[in-house]
């Protein structure tokens, strides 16, 4: 389950991962967008992997640019700001401090910028959890697919305007195998659920986009937040 956090860059950061970690175990990209904007925040289909390998360096730059967006986001601002962030930036944050934001059960949470607003999240979830909190009724229900730790992949389209962002799942999987939304949507509420909202983030609902960020665009490779 989501945590709570007293400082708003925390705050921030934590929008990344639920982005990041409700698309990723969500399209991991309907949380916060993209990871709060691909960092923004749970990510084509299938996902695809970052280029470059995780580094710390990577870690450290987002965690500054969070930092930024939050401070310029406490002033009264009335030209535009722009930053760009990187798919690289917030996989190596999900690698290194991400730690206690990642609900228990998720590992390797993951993230792919795939432009045109279009994203990808990828994990993998303890998918016993999710079944035994929500038993299948028949042979054919499809929870009968939520058996065991399996890569969970989820892609779609992010659109964001005036404060507010949607993402339109395009597609998902377990496994290998195709899944329909009924299904992640299962996956989703679970592990977002918080006490606030014990049911969950839905997939259909609009978000608010945090630190007065106005729009997010998904490029390949990166996201630019415009506050």
């Amino acid at each position: 389950m989501w945590r709570s956090y007293s400082t708003a860059s925390s705050v921030f950061v934590c929008a990344v991962v639920r982005v990041t970690v409700s698309a990723v175990v969500c399209a991991l990209g309907i949380a916060l967008g993209m990871a709060l904007a691909i960092a923004s925040v749970v990510t084509p289909v299938v996902t695809l992997r970052a280029d470059v390998r995780a580094s710390k360096r990577d870690a450290a730059l987002l965690k500054q640019k969070v930092a930024t967006i939050t401070a310029h986001a406490e002033k009264p601002n009335t030209l535009a700001r722009r930053t760009t962030v990187t798919q690289n930036e917030v996989n190596a944050y999900f690698v290194y401090d991400a730690g206690d934001q990642i609900p228990v059960g998720v590992v390797d949470p993951s993230i792919t910028a795939l432009g045109a607003g279009r994203l990808s999240g990828r994990a993998i979830a303890d998918l016993d959890a999710v079944r035994k909190q929500k038993a299948p009724t028949s042979l054919l229900d499809p929870m009968n697919y939520l058996m065991g730790r399996l890569a969970v992949t989820a892609g779609g389209t992010l659109k964001t305007a005036n404060g507010v962002g949607h993402f339109e799942l395009e597609s998902a999987s377990v496994g290998s195998l195709p899944v329909p939304k009924i299904l992640l949507q299962e996956i989703v509420s679970y592990y977002s659920r918080t006490p606030a909202n014990p049911a969950g983030i839905s997939l259909d609902d609009p978000f608010a986009l945090p630190a007065r960020i106005r729009e997010i665009h998904v490029e390949r490779g990166q996201a630019i937040i415009v506050q």
